[in-house]
């Protein structure tokens, strides 16, 4: 069986460091390992309407914001198809089809369903798009036959529902469809990577982002004001590590060249970490030795997304060679199941000849 990725993005905004370590950084290593046979990364639009019917224009501007973060951090149109969701039909026709093999009440106990809905304040009013996206995604999945799907921990509830799809789908109409598997961060600190300001997950709609085109001045202020110990007052002060921002970032973002190179006095983030909670370590010298970490990860990237920006004509075509080398996949999947659900009306030759035989037989 041939190995394949899907994932993606909802273009709601530019991309943040949150996506960075949370997905963008691995599907880069993954797409370079060749491992994989195909790569498939969808800028998941149709799904962004789902909670942006009122604001397409929002979509629309973004496509090309999230397409330029996706190259000027490494992903390569030669081995990775980069697509429009809503440019592949057969996505809405394979979603019709799985809505017959989930209950209201199943997408009711999903539990990112229920966080998102009440992030949204959809209680009272929950756009049926919105609450059928589970079954979207299982159809996004399923139409690429992907085998592994790289996600944040927040979407494992979505994997498992579209793999009771798949196991349904399969136990009513036979072996059709492929069971995909989650792939989440290897770096616990990357799973869930909050705010700057301490107070939820980095959410473009909440504000608290460090995106990933960010200048570097605008880096150093959002790093200087972020949140650590409340109780940390005095450099003398012992220091909390729970909940304090900066060092759930060096988690993520710190290697051990790091050290050598702007803080040479320690040799390792536990050393660090130890001296803070015994006290005599400032939240300040800290942030400066993250914010010169981030500007050397988002340096790069910066630039290459400022050299991609000066011919926007090219990221479109890449983008429309991707999507209609997606369709084409999709396509054939999506032949696949109604052939297995036996709604090939005019291709299965067997049944018009049964047909007509039938008829004959009553005739006579």
């Amino acid at each position: 069986m041939s190995k394949i990725i899907l994932t993606g993005d909802r273009p709601t905004g530019r991309l943040h460091i949150g996506h960075y370590v949370g997905s963008l950084q691995r599907r880069v290593e993954l797409q370079n390992s060749g491992e994989f046979d195909q790569i498939f990364i969808m800028i998941a639009d149709a799904q962004a309407l789902t909670d942006n019917a009122d604001n397409p224009e929002k979509v629309r501007q973004n496509i090309i914001e999230v397409a330029l973060d996706y190259l000027a951090c490494g992903i390569d149109p030669a081995r990775s198809t980069i697509f429009i969701q809503s440019m592949i039909p057969e996505l809405t026709e394979l979603s019709f089809y799985y809505m017959n093999l989930v209950t209201v009440s199943r997408l009711q106990r999903n539990p990112t369903v229920k966080s998102e809905i009440q992030a949204r304040n959809f209680e009272a009013s929950i756009p049926v798009g919105f609450f059928t996206y589970p079954i979207s995604q299982a159809a996004d999945i399923t139409a690429f036959k992907a085998t592994t799907v790289p996600v944040g921990e927040d979407q494992a509830p979505m994997l498992e529902q579209a793999k009771e799809i798949v196991h349904k789908f399969n136990s009513v109409y036979g072996e059709t469809l492929v069971e995909p598997k989650i792939l989440l961060p290897e770096n616990e600190a990357c799973l869930r990577l909050p705010g700057v300001d301490g107070n939820a997950k980095m959410s473009k709609s909440l504000g608290n982002c460090i995106y990933l085109s960010e200048e570097p001045e605008d880096i150093r202020r959002k790093v200087m004001s972020m949140y650590t110990d409340p109780n940390h007052i005095r450099v003398e002060d012992p220091g909390s590590l729970e909940g304090n921002t900066v060092f759930t970032y060096l988690d993520a973002f710190c290697r051990p060249e790091h050290f050598e190179k702007y803080l040479p006095e320690y040799t390792s983030l536990d050393e660090l970490k130890a001296h803070y909670q015994r006290g005599g370590l400032g939240d300040v010298k800290v942030k400066k030795f993250l914010n010169k970490i981030l500007q050397e990860t988002l340096e790069p990237i910066r630039n290459r997304r400022k050299e991609l920006q000066k011919d926007i004509f090219a990221v479109y075509d890449i983008l429309k060679k991707g999507s209609e080398k997606a369709e084409q996949v999709a396509a054939q999947t999506l032949l696949d199941v109604k052939d297995a659900m036996k709604i090939n009306y005019f291709s299965d030759e067997a049944l018009i000849a049964q047909q007509q035989e039938r008829f004959n037989n009553k005739e006579s």
